[in-house]
């Protein structure tokens, strides 16, 4: 697995694309994912500081996972599948490994929120044909 960070986010609301931008923390590869206006708003929101009046979705289930005593301990972008990119929430509650399947998007908002770290596995980068900062 290979640790990345959220490096940007790109939200073009005439053309209705948004992308984030993952970064490889050790190195030169990005991976870029196609998400939906709302995930990549409320991912932008949060880096942003901006504190909602109430709890957004992201923002309800984060406290929903503390309030359960667990901890998003990482997400993981373990599958690259027609063109989908799928994820994985890896929690621990009482010592113990919950997995849970999920939108690399969420997956990204709830890691911003928990400060958790983004991993990619390598047969996706290679599945997606990252991009090289080098090149």
């Amino acid at each position: 697995m290979i640790e990345m960070e959220l490096n940007k986010i790109v939200i073009d609301e005439n053309r209705h694309d948004q992308l984030i931008v993952l970064k490889e923390k050790e190195g030169k590869r990005i991976l870029p994912i196609v998400i939906g206006l709302n995930e990549a708003s409320a991912i932008k929101l949060k880096i942003s500081g901006f504190h909602p009046p109430r709890p957004l979705t992201h923002d309800l289930l984060y406290n929903t996972i503390r309030q359960l005593d667990a901890v998003l301990e990482k997400v993981v972008i373990d599958k690259l599948q027609e063109n989908t990119f799928h994820a994985k929430l890896v929690l621990k509650q009482d010592g113990k490994t919950k997995i849970i399947d999920a939108r690399p998007s969420d997956s990204i908002a709830l890691a911003v929120r928990s400060n958790a770290p983004i991993f990619v596995e390598e047969e996706v980068l290679r599945q997606s044909n990252f991009f090289n900062l080098e090149k």
